[in-house]
C-alpha cells in the first residue's frame, strides 16, 4: 500500500538552491544557463505489498482521465478518441475528435467535466483550442452533441502545448498552456502562450481575472501539465523545465513565475519560485491530483508516482519506479480511489503487450 509509513525510506527535504539565470541564448533559442549544483533528492521509496490493479489495457497514449458521474472518460493523444471506460474493463468511443493534429506533444490533450458539458484541449493544425460538447444519457449510452469553441488561438507546436484543463473551486475554467518553444511567450501577457488561463464555462474573462480583459490568470510558464486545488483553495500546478528544473508552484492571481529569466529555486523577488523543484530525469511531471492530505503527480521521464504532502509540499516520496513506464495522468474517482495512466505508446516510452493500461494505486 502507498502509504509513507509501509516503507522503509521516508523522504528528505529538498535543498533550496538557486539555478543559473539567462546569460544568452542557445542555438535553438533557449535561453543558456550557469551550471548550478545539484540538489538532494527525495530517497525513493521500496516497493509497497499491495500492488496496483489493471482497470483497463491496451490504450493508445492516454493523456487524460476524468469522470462523468460514475463513467470514466478517457482522452487519447494521438488518435483523437474520447473513450468511456465500463465496469468490465472495456472501452466505448464517445467520440473521435476533429481536426486534431498529433504531432509530438500535441493532439487531443486535457478533459474535463461541467454542468451537462464535456471539455476538451486540443491541438489543432494551427492553433491549440478549447471545446465542449453537450453531453446526452449516462453510462453505456452516453453520447455528445456538437462541438462548439470556448476558447481558440492558444499557439501551437509539436512541442510545449501543456493542455491540462479542470474546473475550479469557483467554478471558473482554467488551462495551461506551453510557451509553444517561442520562450518569449511567457513573459508577453499578451500572449496566450506559456500561461495558466482563466475563464468562464463558456470561455469569457471574468470580471475578477488579475489583468483587465485578459484570460491570463498567471504567467511566466515553459510547459505546465498538472492543476489541482487544495481544500483550502490553495492552487498547485507542475512544470516542465528545460535541463536544470520541473517544478511543483503555488498558483498567485497575476504571479509572474520566471520563465525563461529564471528556471527553478532563484530567490529572485520578481518572481514566483517553486515549492519544491527535481532533476527532469527524475520528474517530467505531467497530471496531479490530490487525494487526502497529499499531492500525487504523475511523472513521465520519471516513471513513477510522486507523493507530496500538503503539510511539508518541499518534500515527497517517489513510487512505483521504473516499473509502468511513463506516468501521464493521476486522478481520484467517485469512490475516493487513486487512477494513474501510463504513457508507454507515446512515441518515447516502450510499452509491453499489455500498454497503455489505467491502475487503481493503493493508498490505504
Amino acid at each position: 500500500m502507498v502509504k509513507r509509513a509501509s516503507f522503509t525510506a521516508v523522504a528528505l527535504a529538498f535543498a533550496l538552491i538557486l539555478t543559473g539565470c539567462t546569460s544568452r541564448p542557445d542555438e535553438a533559442g533557449e535561453p543558456a544557463r550557469q551550471a548550478s549544483p545539484a540538489a538532494s533528492e527525495p530517497v525513493t521509496a521500496s516497493e509497497p505489498v499491495t500492488k496496483p490493479k489493471v482497470v483497463t489495457s491496451g490504450l493508445e497514449a492516454p493523456w487524460s482521465i476524468i469522470f462523468h458521474g460514475d463513467t470514466p472518460l478517457v482522452s487519447e493523444r494521438d488518435s483523437g478518441r474520447i473513450l468511456a471506460l465500463h465496469d468490465d474493463g472495456t472501452t466505448s468511443e464517445i467520440t473521435t475528435v476533429d481536426d486534431v493534429r498529433a504531432a509530438g506533444e500535441g493532439g487531443l490533450l486535457g478533459l474535463a467535466d461541467h454542468d451537462g458539458y464535456l471539455y476538451a484541449y486540443v491541438t489543432a493544425a494551427s492553433e491549440n483550442r478549447i471545446i465542449r460538447y453537450p453531453l446526452q444519457g449516462d453510462g453505456a449510452q452516453l453520447a455528445v452533441g456538437r462541438a462548439e469553441t470556448v476558447l481558440d488561438g492558444i499557439p501551437a507546436g509539436t512541442y510545449h502545448n501543456g493542455g491540462r484543463i479542470a474546473f475550479g473551486p469557483d467554478g471558473m475554467l482554467y488551462a495551461t498552456t506551453g510557451d509553444n518553444q517561442n520562450s518569449d511567450n511567457a513573459q508577453d501577457r499578451a500572449s496566450l502562450a506559456g500561461k495558466i488561463l482563466r475563464m468562464t464555462p463558456e470561455g469569457d474573462v471574468p470580471g475578477d481575472n488579475p489583468f483587465d480583459g485578459s484570460h491570463v490568470y498567471s504567467y511566466g510558464h515553459r510547459n505546465p501539465q498538472g492543476i489541482a486545488w487544495a481544500a483550502d483553495g490553495t492552487m498547485y500546478a507542475t512544470e516542465f523545465g528545460q535541463d536544470t528544473w520541473d517544478e511543483l508552484n503555488i498558483i498567485k492571481p497575476g504571479g509572474n513565475y520566471g520563465w525563461p529569466i529564471v528556471e527553478g529555486i532563484c530567490k529572485n523577488r520578481q518572481y514566483i519560485d517553486p515549492v519544491q523543484q527535481w532533476r527532469p530525469a527524475e520528474a517530467s511531471p505531467s497530471g496531479m491530483t490530490i487525494l487526502g492530505d497529499d499531492i500525487w503527480v504523475a511523472n513521465l521521464r520519471g516513471q513513477s508516482i510522486r507523493q507530496i504532502p500538503l503539510s511539508a509540499p518541499s518534500t515527497s516520496t517517489r513510487h512505483y519506479v521504473g516499473q509502468y513506464g511513463r506516468i501521464s495522468d493521476v486522478v481520484v474517482t467517485p469512490k475516493g480511489k487513486l487512477w494513474a495512466a501510463t504513457s508507454n505508446t507515446d512515441g518515447t516510452g516502450r510499452p509491453n503487450q499489455d500498454d497503455d493500461r489505467i491502475l487503481t494505486i493503493p493508498t490505504e
